[in-house]
């Protein structure tokens, strides 16, 4: 059977791509509780809506094939035994602190139908949508100020991060902050339960022990994964897909391992970094010239771990066997402008072919500094969806790339 899942590569011809339309889960941001849910601002949803409209269609003029997380999750949980597992392990997961509260919530998720159900767990449940003002429990009293029985997941729309498509399988996320957590809950049950995903195989699992997360992961060519050591992907976590991932029968035999700074602003190693060509990436200025970078191979079955003597465009040259590596510093590498672009996702190109890239516009001089050098540069507005500290790459997550090895 062919697998539903191929990508090889940052840059082949984007094919197929999964999406997720910001809903309900912006509108329960609320200002004391900010830092929290991973925000540094609230975004006005309709303009969000608009703004992501325009990056779905963006992505359908280049020909890409756009999915939607909530239709995958609709098609796998058709049936009411799938659903009823789906609402009591979201239940079990969302750290319900008002006692009793569990079987009011099942049969106020049970009563509503599949779409409202899904739009509703991303969305979170507020005490006033259920029997508000009724206290059953010492705790009521005392956690009464709290507004809600489930919190929101706002991240949602970074569909980047809760898995990762590696070759022709995925690596599910084990995600470091409490409130993202529950994201990956929705790619256990595509994985688990759809008629197409359900076969594809998995390289790192929900259940693993060690953080990691999809923004770190990028796919340098079919022999070759590069992991960024970050803020929340753990170096174990790094080692043990290594372990699962070399292999004749996947193709890939080295995992680079890169070490980030441990600081929001470089939350992922697409944060700093992101390819652009098959010879070319966009950088933060101030990060590439110091990377520790570490060389995961296997010999006789057996993990060995080196850190690379040269530096990382040379380490580049030899991954992706070129004789020129080309790095666009994010800004234009002038202070203030890289420091500007890099808070707004400068570096979080999405690359729909080799030169092609989606970028958001506020990034001007970043933008004319790729038009420059010849790449084609799809600009989309992003007054709202960067409020959440990512870009048009932690937007999206391929599901299948054309080879650039043919």
């Amino acid at each position: 059977m062919q697998s539903p899942i191929l990508v090889q590569s940052e840059v082949g011809r984007l094919k197929t791509v999964l999406v997720h339309r910001p809903g309900a889960e912006l509108e329960n941001l609320m200002p004391e509780y900010m830092a929290r849910q991973l925000f540094d601002d609230i975004p006005y949803l309709v303009h969000a809506r608009e703004e992501h409209d325009v990056f779905a269609k963006t992505l359908k003029d280049c020909g890409v094939e756009v999915l939607y997380l909530e239709d995958l999750l609709k098609e796998a949980v058709q049936s009411a035994s799938c659903r009823d597992e789906l609402v009591w392990e979201y239940i079990r997961e969302a750290n319900i602190s008002i006692a009793g509260a569990e079987q009011a919530i099942s049969e106020y998720l049970s009563d509503m139908s599949l779409d409202d159900l899904i739009s509703t767990m991303g969305g979170g449940i507020r005490k006033s949508q259920l029997n508000a003002g009724i206290k059953m429990h010492l705790v009521d009293y005392i956690d009464d100020a709290y507004p809600f029985y489930v919190d929101p997941m706002p991240n949602l729309y970074f569909t980047r991060d809760p898995f990762a498509n590696v070759g022709t399988g995925v690596l599910i996320s084990r995600m470091q902050n409490e409130v993202r957590q529950r994201e990956t809950l929705f790619a256990k049950y595509i994985f688990k339960y759809h008629p197409v995903y359900k076969w594809v195989r998995k390289w790192h699992d929900r259940s693993d022990i060690h953080n990691i997360e999809g923004g770190d992961c990028l796919v340098l060519n079919s022999s070759t994964l590069a992991i960024g050591i970050s803020e929340r992907t753990s170096p174990q976590a790094i080692e043990l897909v290594a372990n699962r991932l070399i292999s004749p029968q996947t193709g890939i035999t080295r995992v680079i391992a890169i070490n980030i700074p441990k600081v929001r602003a470089f939350m992922h190693l697409d944060t700093v970094m992101t390819m652009v060509d098959v010879d070319t990436f966009v950088v933060h200025p101030n990060i590439w010239h110091n990377l520790r970078c570490f060389s995961l191979t296997k010999v006789d079955d057996k993990l060995v771990i080196n850190e690379a003597r040269e530096s990382f465009v040379d380490l580049m040259k030899d991954v992706l066997g070129k004789d020129e590596i080309n790095l666009i510093e994010c800004g234009g590498g002038g202070v203030i402008d890289a420091a500007r672009e890099q808070w707004n996702d400068g570096a979080n190109t999405l690359a729909v072919a080799p030169g092609e890239v989606i970028t958001y516009s506020r990034n001007y001089v970043t933008n004319r500094i790729l038009r420059e050098k010849g790449f084609t540069v799809h600009e989309i507005p992003s007054a709202e969806l960067s409020r959440g500290r990512g870009g048009p790459r932690c937007m999206s997550m391929p599901f299948v790339r054309e080879s650039i090895e043919d």
